[in-house]
């Protein structure tokens, strides 16, 4: 038995024989508990609580009328009526497993009204990603009525969300932000997160009882990409639901593998911002090959997915997992993949494995660490480099594989900015904004204000320290491993039962809506894109032969019966709703804000509405937050038609197809172009690099003819010569 165990342990599965999964967990695991403040209600949640959860003491550096004329130092902002606490999950044997909440009222008293009223009235629940991400973050860096600045203080947004509806930020899944676990009640999945949600929903309506059928928005971004489908499938196979669910929202959303949200699109971000290769030919052709089909048909990472409207041509090959195609940085990518969609830990990069004249990876040092300019003999060794880093690409046989890299695409294209390209030299690379190459950037920190005593205790918060991101949302397991992906999450990613999922949100009267920021590179909006024309389950497969011995492990720690294998074999499913695959149309319709500045590009069809934000990176609402605040009121809580696709009846107008607001052949290019202006400096000591229109130019001719993703427009006006500092 000794050398069973044994074995087991060499092919990296961490376990301990007999031992019950829960005492595993709780031997390393931190228990957080709510804490009861004065006045708690007794027995069950009802509209009691309601005058406990008020913040009713003030806040630091807040208060909750506007006073032009105070000498009261700090800051005066008129912030609605609010509401916060923890609320328990009621999962079986985890009493102190609950999620915390802040709401906001749109106006006085529209939270507190009775069963029945209001039931025309929109309530909206915005989470962060992660995953293990506080939607704290979100609250108080994008799209909540209190906003951290640069210097810790706090000021007040005036495209706050609550503005528009009674708005709750909730920290999920337990043990993240001010919600709490016992050691042995994190969330073993997916299903069992959406449970605990479930859970949450029923008693949070208890409290305010006119939740429980007034229109249910439930919005959120990056890893809420994953979570949210999984929410909405529990409520759908919930015969009487405690909530009356209109719409689920996902920005910049994890609702692929990681193959598709990280790597596939990575060719498609050098086409939107080529200043990334410095405007070089023969780089972005290697990355072109690395991604697509060689000159002798060979198919290398199989990313280079041909999108048609509506979709034809059957199923796509299975994408490669980049984790099987290079040893070198599979195990680094993964553990540093496993805090990556943090909200405001947007520098902790991959690594930085700079290469290359004789294959040794010291022998390319990294950047110099200051910003100061560069010497010119400095500038001469980092071409020397360079031009080393492309003689090893040329000189290797056609249609291979880069042996340290693998289909790792987007981590070598990160790496190549980094310590070949001017400002991210100088400055670093941000994955979630590509023109922001701050070093350091300024900082959007909540922690001070929400550490402080006087917050705790206003907020009704347990005794706890405030962490944006929490690293143990699924227990012990935080990395890639089998049957894992890199966060340490055992469940299939929401594309796998898209189709279904469409299909119950239609029948249920749910739509769907998905929108993105140009400027974001690690989620880009080609994967997104990608999931609604056709989708895929995941490319993270432990070996066939390893699973019987892996399910006799979970047999052996008591795992529950349902505890997920990720499948063995890729499984292609085409996401199809209203009977048909994917769009029938690109999305190229444009719509503006209210001061008639383009917003974006948004489209609606069957069901779905799809939306593309030029200027706005990972956090939407955190960089064009007026945008947002006019897509939330349109195309979110109303009913605007504009990006609408609309058949015309057949007897009337021969079966035409009309698409209100129009159709801009220009924004139905696969690219839309980026800002010709990179950011870089300390901080708010920033200077900018403007990329002269000659150097577009230049690229538009070149790339007219390279045609990676089908597109001509590639810059914000054309583009020059390769060759920037």
């Amino acid at each position: 038995m000794l050398r069973f165990w044994i074995g087991i342990a060499a092919l990296g599965v961490s376990v301990i024989p007999a031992w019950p999964w829960t005492t595993v967990l709780a031997a390393n695991l931190p228990s957080t508990f709510p804490h009861n403040y004065t006045g708690i209600p007794s027995g069950d949640f009802s509209p009691e609580w309601q005058e406990y959860f008020l913040v009713k003491d003030p806040l630091p550096n807040v208060t909750t009328q506007a006073k032009p004329d105070t000498t009261q130092a700090g800051i005066d902002i008129d912030i609605a009526r609010n509401f916060a606490g923890n609320i328990a999950v009621d999962r079986q044997g985890h009493p102190n497993n609950t999620l915390w909440f802040w709401a906001f009222e749109k106006e006085n008293g529209s939270l507190t009204v009775e069963a029945g009223e209001r039931e025309d009235e929109p309530w909206l629940i915005w989470l962060n990603g992660g995953p293990g991400s506080s939607s704290l973050v979100g609250l108080m860096t994008e799209n909540g009525p209190l906003q951290v600045t640069g210097d810790f203080s706090i000021v007040g947004n005036n495209f706050s969300w609550n503005k528009l509806a009674d708005a709750f930020w909730v920290d999920q899944p337990v043990g993240t932000g001010f919600s709490t676990s016992d050691a042995t009640g994190y969330v073993l999945d997916e299903d069992q997160m959406g449970q605990d949600f479930l859970g949450f929903l029923t008693n949070l309506v208890k409290v305010f009882p006119s939740l429980a059928t007034r229109p249910f928005y439930l919005t959120g971004e990056s890893y809420a990409g994953t979570f949210i489908p999984y929410i909405a499938k529990t409520i759908f196979s919930t015969p009487n639901p405690p909530v009356n669910l209109k719409k689920i929202v996902i920005g910049d959303g994890t609702i692929g593998g990681f193959a598709l949200y990280e790597e596939i699109s990575t060719v498609n971000t050098l086409e939107t911002y080529p200043a990334i290769i410095n405007f070089d030919p023969d780089v972005f052709l290697y990355f072109k090959e690395q991604l697509s089909t060689t000159s002798v048909g060979e198919h290398l990472c199989n990313y280079d997915i041909n999108l048609t409207y509506p979709q034809t041509g059957g199923h796509f090959p299975p994408l490669v997992d980049p984790f099987d195609t290079t040893v070198d940085l599979a195990a680094s990518v993964a553990a540093s993949r496993s805090r990556r969609l943090t909200a405001n830990a947007r520098k902790e990069k991959t690594l930085s494995w700079a290469r290359r004249a004789t294959g040794d990876m010291d022998n390319v040092e990294r950047r110099d660490s200051g910003l100061s300019d560069l010497t010119s003999r400095a500038r001469e060794e980092r071409e020397e480099k360079r031009l080393a880093w492309k003689r090893d690409l040329t000189g290797r046989p056609n249609g291979t594989l880069d042996p340290m890299y693998g289909c790792f695409l987007y981590e070598e294209m990160l790496d190549y900015a980094e310590n070949f390209t001017f400002p991210w030299t100088v400055g670093e690379f941000d994955p979630y904004d590509i023109p922001d190459a701050l070093r350091p950037e300024v900082p959007s920190d909540p922690s001070i204000f929400l550490n402080d005593v006087r917050t705790r205790s206003a907020l009704h918060a347990p005794i706890k320290e405030w962490v944006e991101i929490f690293g143990h949302p699924f227990g012990n397991f935080t990395s890639h491993g089998p049957g894992r992906n890199p966060f340490g999450d055992p469940s299939v990613e929401p594309m796998a039962f898209m189709t279904e999922l469409a299909a119950n949100a239609s029948a249920k009267g749910v739509n769907i809506v998905i929108y993105e920021g140009n400027d974001d590179s690690l989620v880009a909006h080609r994967g997104l894109q990608v999931v609604i024309q056709v989708s895929q389950t995941s490319f993270l497969s432990p070996l066939p032969l390893l699973l019987p011995v892996l399910k006799a492990v979970f047999m052996t720690l008591s795992l529950p019966p349902s505890f997920p294998l990720r499948p063995t074999k890729n499984k292609n499913q085409n996401i199809t709703f209203g009977g048909i695959q994917g769009f029938t149309r690109k999305p190229a319709t444009p719509f503006f804000d209210d001061d008639g500045t383009f917003a974006g590009i948004v489209h609606q069809e069957r069901n779905i509405t799809y939306a593309l934000f030029p200027n706005a990176g990972h956090f939407v609402p955190r960089s064009v937050p007026q945008a947002a605040f006019v897509f939330l009121r349109e195309f979110i809580l109303g009913s605007n038609t504009t990006g609408l696709v609309e058949h015309v009846d057949d007897s009337t107008d021969n079966g035409a197809v009309v698409v209100v607001g129009g159709e801009d052949p220009v924004l139905g290019e696969d690219v839309l172009p980026g800002t010709n202006v990179i950011f870089y400096g300390h901080g708010t000591t920033a200077s900018s690099l403007v990329i002269p229109s000659e150097t577009f130019a230049s690229w538009s001719s070149f790339i007219a003819t390279a045609t990676a993703t089908a597109s001509g427009v590639v810059g914000p006006a054309s583009t020059a010569g390769h060759g920037l500092p």
